[in-house]
């Protein structure tokens, strides 16, 4: 393999020679190894997220597929498993909770995800949303600490999702509060608000400061870098990943390209590349993509057109934000970061 050219940066050239992870994925199906073969030929490893969503997509079929994918693409696939919420305010939930996850862990597991369901849907017997401060969680948080396993946390949403759709700042949000209305907390004024849910996060990690913690998409914290640089610096165990939110950072390029920019330089050993691809995802839907070839194609051009965002300083249009800003010409050793080491760090285990 060629070495990258340039010391100090990479260029859009570099895509194609550097290794790279993609450190949150969702491959859920056979058709999804489109994702995995495209991957390949673009020098990147996966990290294949479980999520509980519904009874009907359980963590053991999940973890199942994801074991069977390791099997067959050991170099580019790793897990990260779930837990069901069914029978939550069952006796034996927590017994059967604790009894998976130890199976999944030593089955390979590097991580263990909690989605957004926790403080937006789940309910405890007395019919009141359960926040992730709730008691039941506890020993889940403390067998991670105990076995050194990192919690990957999608808690709250889009500070968009408080706002009507005509109002939401990026267009990936828009698409998908419209095609998910029951997440458009804007038609919820009943419910948590923004920051009851950021509350309520930020309360789970100063009760437990020696939890590793990855924050998705941003760590719901995606519209303003300047706050989601308060949460890492208040909470050293915190990394967030990017998951589907670089769009968030491309529109506040537009007008604060410096404060963006100089985030990523100062939090450079916190910050963690993932796409949340998929092949159920809103812009492969609103392209109409079925045919493998054409998603192949749609994943390379997301990697890329990233890489470029990252690695260049050109003027950038993209499909999801309105109007144009530079990239962020990030020196080669931070975007090795971003791409590769941060995840290896953040997640014991990664490397195999």
């Amino acid at each position: 393999m060629n070495e990258p050219t340039h010391d100090t940066y990479y260029s859009l050239a570099d895509f194609d020679r550097v290794k790279k992870i993609d450190a949150h994925v969702h491959l859920r199906t056979d058709f999804d190894t489109i994702f995995i073969r495209q991957a390949a030929r673009d020098h990147f490893r996966l990290l294949n997220v479980s999520v509980y969503t519904s009874p009907s997509r359980t963590p053991e079929a999940q973890e199942n597929f994801s074991l069977k994918l390791i099997g067959e693409f050991p170099d580019i696939v790793t897990y990260g498993t779930t837990f069901s919420l069914e029978g939550f305010n069952k006796k034996d939930w927590e017994t059967n909770t604790m009894a998976y996850l130890e199976k999944s862990i030593s089955n390979g597991a590097i991580a263990v995800k909690v989605w957004k369901n926790i403080g937006m849907e789940l309910k405890n017997e007395h019919g009141e949303l359960v926040m992730i401060t709730d008691e039941k969680f506890e020993p889940i948080l403390q067998l991670l600490i105990e076995k050194d396993i990192t919690l990957l946390g999608h808690l709250g949403e889009p500070k968009n999702t408080w706002l009507p759709l005509e109002e939401m700042t990026v267009q990936g949000d828009r698409d998908y509060f419209r095609e998910n209305p029951r997440y458009h907390m804007y038609n919820f004024p009943d419910f948590p608000t923004y920051e009851d849910q950021i509350s309520a996060r930020d309360q789970m990690l100063a009760n437990n400061p020696n939890l590793r913690f990855v924050g998705a998409h941003l760590g719901s914290l995606e519209y303003d870098v300047n706050e989601l640089a308060k949460r890492l610096d208040q909470f050293p165990n915190m990394a967030v990943d990017m998951a589907e939110r670089i769009s968030h950072l491309q529109y506040q390029a537009i007008t604060n390209w410096k404060g963006v920019r100089d985030f990523f330089i100062n939090y450079q050993d916190r910050l963690i590349y993932g796409t949340d691809l998929r092949a159920g995802a809103s812009d492969i839907q609103a392209k109409g993509l079925t045919d493998p070839e054409e998603i192949a194609n749609h994943a390379h051009e997301v990697w890329l057109r990233h890489w470029q965002f990252f690695t260049g300083d050109d003027e950038m249009t993209v499909p999801k934000v309105k109007g144009t800003f530079k990239g962020l010409k990030l020196p080669r050793t931070v975007v090795d970061k971003i791409y590769r080491t941060n995840a290896e760090k953040w997640y014991p285990g990664l490397l195999h």
